[in-house]
């Protein structure tokens, strides 16, 4: 599956989730190329396996790729950057967090001595060049759902110091600055330098350099020599894997002689007899979650009865015990449990066939016939026959039609009959605050609302204003409400919507490798690690 301009042509908000969900459908390469040596001592190369595939674009504006975006987080450096696990901000290329986070100018001076890996020295022109591209109207970058409500302009002051122009009070933008990466204006402002960033072209100030990349095998890094900045590279050198079907990237990091020691994206099948390996095997609990998408203009789904009663048929507990071997909820809300957003919807799908039954008797529907389209990452083929018992247990004939993650979506791009699609999202890659979240699923012209045929909708009109309201709204607890409050709105209507939210697995040798967290969203972050 070749997915490098995948972004590029489908734009920004929509798709980005169904190419970061999993890429399970890609092979990996050739196995000969990926091991890179490194012999032993404090010296010896890290040799991470990565569930994903390293072939999605690099460039950091764009990316959704779980590879990429994981890689350009020890490549580049934003104005601030956030903890992986927590997501509070820190100084990264800045010197300095806002002294004034409800303030709309936010000044910043730039870290003193801070070089690009090619030697040159990041300036403010480089800090304007990239948000000037965020912001640009004329170009559609991923980037730019997350900064273009809230952020009027940056603005150079000298070579060391910028402004950030807030058109009003916004302080969960601080956390977001880690997604406008920090990119030299003299490399990526030469002809053809997007599109190079697409194939693997990565400059950053990050502690680490990219060596090498090879497209569907590996990707290399180096501790960059001049990195000044607070988070130093304690390897001297890494080696990425991106091994995509699970039973060669379990064999890699298993056994006396394991060929790596790290891996995400760990069945939940395989994880005792990793821990019995002496593995130490974790999960992050977050966003991520199968959800279903329905096309409200192919009826009978435009009856939000329909959509209702098709989620309450779902046996969600046997998914979760089934499929998932317990390591996932069935969703109370749009957000996970463990958001602090989170309050149970005033609607909730708890198992109630019954209940289904009732509502498409009242919509007037029987002998309903659906074919679900479905992304084959493996995780959600295991949750689908547990969805087709479910519905055919209440007289809906089902018909499970899963297939690669790039053929779904280009069907969804090319305004493709469909009734329901099934897929994997995770937007905690982006942040945890609940307004980016549900701005990235919900957002009036993203493609996901494109997808569903829903936005000339009256309640979709109507919830677009509330959640601008919200995005706008100077207190805190006001806001929290006011979020909680339109997501109740989303739950009720069911358009597209959590159906389970599961954990997500990371195993590593905690023998040689100390300072490792599981994440809740795929990918690795190995910048406060070390050797043992």
């Amino acid at each position: 599956m070749h997915r490098r301009t995948f972004l590029k042509y489908t734009g920004a908000m929509g798709a980005a989730t169904a190419v970061s969900a999993s890429l399970s459908a890609c092979s990996s390469g050739p196995q000969s190329t990926n091991d890179t040596g490194g012999g032993g001592g404090k010296d010896r190369t890290l040799t991470a396996v990565i569930g994903y595939g390293n072939d999605g674009t690099w460039d950091p504006t764009q990316t959704a790729s779980a590879f990429c975006m994981a890689g350009n987080n020890h490549i580049y450096e934003g104005l601030l950057d956030t903890d992986p696990i927590s997501r509070k901000p820190y100084a990264a290329l800045a010197t300095e967090l806002p002294k004034d986070l409800n303030s709309t100018s936010w000044k910043f001076t730039l870290r003193a001595g801070a070089k690009f890996h090619d030697g040159k020295p990041v300036t403010a022109d480089d800090v304007v060049f990239v948000f000037d591209r965020i912001l640009d109207p004329k170009t559609q970058t991923l980037a730019k759902g997350f900064f273009e409500s809230w952020l009027k302009e940056v603005r150079k002051i000298d070579a060391q110091n910028v402004e950030l122009v807030l058109k009003f009070p916004f302080p969960d933008g601080a956390a977001r600055l880690t997604l406008a990466k920090i990119m030299p204006k003299h490399v990526f402002s030469k002809p053809g330098a997007w599109e190079d960033a697409i194939k693997g072209l990565a400059v950053g100030s990050g502690p680490y350099r990219q060596s090498a990349h090879h497209p569907k095998s590996n990707t290399t890094f180096e501790a960059f020599a001049d990195y000044n900045g607070p988070r130093p590279p304690a390897f001297k050198k890494m080696n990425w894997l991106t091994i995509v079907d699970a039973a060669p990237r379990v064999a890699k990091i298993s056994g006396s002689s394991a060929g790596a020691q790290i891996a995400d994206n760990i069945p939940y099948a395989n994880i005792k007899q990793l821990q019995s390996g002496g593995l130490t095997v974790e999960g992050g609990a977050g966003m991520n979650n199968l959800f279903l998408m329905f096309n409200t203009k192919h009826k009978p789904f435009d009856d939000v009865r329909v959509r209702q009663a098709l989620h309450y048929a779902i046996d969600t507990e046997k998914m979760v015990q089934v499929a998932l071997k317990g390591h996932g909820k069935p969703s109370s809300s749009f957000l996970n449990e463990s958001n602090p957003t989170y309050r149970r919807a005033k609607t909730v799908y708890d198992y109630d066939p019954e209940k289904a039954k009732a509502l498409l008797k009242a919509a007037g529907v029987s002998g309903l016939k659906i074919e679900i389209l479905a992304v084959n990452v493996s995780w959600i083929v295991d949750c689908l026959p547990t969805i087709k018992a479910s519905w055919d247990a209440i007289g809906v004939k089902t018909t499970l039609a899963p297939q690669e993650t790039t053929a779904v979506f280009t069907k969804m791009d090319q305004k493709q009959d469909y009734q329901v699609v099934a897929a994997a999202s995770n937007p905690n890659q982006f942040g945890l605050d609940a307004d980016l979240i549900m701005h990235y699923n919900y957002g009036p012209t993203n493609l996901w609302m494109q997808y569903t045929r829903w936005a000339d909708n009256s309640v979709a009109k109507q919830l677009f204003k509330d959640m601008d309201r919200a995005t706008q709204e100077p207190d805190a607890d006001k806001k929290k409400t006011m979020i909680q409050d339109y997501i109740d709105t989303v739950a009720e209507q069911a358009v597209l919507y959590p159906v389970v939210h599961n954990e997500l697995m990371t195993a590593w040798n905690a023998k040689q490798l100390t300072g490792i967290r599981a994440q809740p969203y795929p990918g690795i972050n190995v910048l406060q690690a070390k050797w043992v």
